[in-house]
């Protein structure tokens, strides 16, 4: 059984309780563009990837409780934070030069830990190919992403970009955000000079196809080109 971190706060461990801390993570993760993650059921591990690579794991153990955090640092930062932290180890099962553990009933704060998993994520999107952190950033040209969209494989749909303009809610006529993006010969509209324009705003307060909160997906354009400029 795969773990989630929203079934609990407190785990029983024999006499003791174990406080499991970070029950955010896999909200935060999965909130980054164009994040997947998967359960190796061989390690028992909750692993989430960008563009095909793994850039941070949970750990989980016989009984589906967490007891590592792994994530990648450069090696200079990893060593320091294991320096000050005696919560953050070298990377279990893992090379333990560029990646780290952290013990989830530790003592490493909050707002650190999400600050190591954007680097990580990061780390792992810059080592792609500038092609691959475009292909795996932009699935739409209005900044949506479509890499959890629950109507893609019931509806066979393989997003805006691969089909022109014509994903399975435009069978008849192309999106317009699609179609301006096309003639203007841009990738996606976080590219356009015109960005954030009218067009773009007027499709941007749809809750059942991604705006939540409004105006998500031109937030998501803003991210995704910062992330691609970097």
């Amino acid at each position: 059984m795969v773990w989630e971190y929203n079934q609990f706060d407190k785990l029983e461990l024999g006499e003791e309780e174990h406080i499991v801390r970070y029950l955010w993570i896999d909200e935060y993760l999965m909130a980054k563009p164009a994040v997947t993650k998967d359960f190796k059921k061989e390690w028992n591990w909750i692993r989430y990837f960008i563009g095909g690579k793994m850039f941070a794991a949970v750990l989980l153990n016989t009984d589906g409780k967490p007891y590592y955090i792994n994530l990648k640092l450069k090696p200079v930062e990893g060593d320091l934070l294991r320096q000050q932290y005696e919560d953050i180890v070298p990377g279990y099962y893992s090379n333990k030069q560029h990646w780290n553990s952290i013990k989830p009933d530790g003592a490493v704060p909050d707002d650190l830990l999400k600050e190591m998993l954007d680097k990580s994520y990061a780390l792992v999107l810059h080592g792609l190919s500038k092609k691959k952190q475009q292909e795996t950033l932009i699935t739409t040209y209005c900044g949506l992403d479509c890499t959890g969209c629950k109507w893609k494989e019931p509806c066979n749909c393989s997003g805006c970009v691969s089909t022109k303009g014509f994903p399975f809610h435009c069978k008849e006529q192309a999106c317009p955000v699609a179609v301006c993006a096309i003639n203007k010969g841009i990738m996606f509209c976080g590219m356009c000079q015109s960005f954030p324009c009218q067009l773009l705003e007027s499709y941007s307060c749809d809750k059942e196809h991604g705006d939540n909160p409004s105006g998500a997906r031109i937030e998501a354009c803003r991210l995704i080109q910062t992330l691609l400029e970097k």
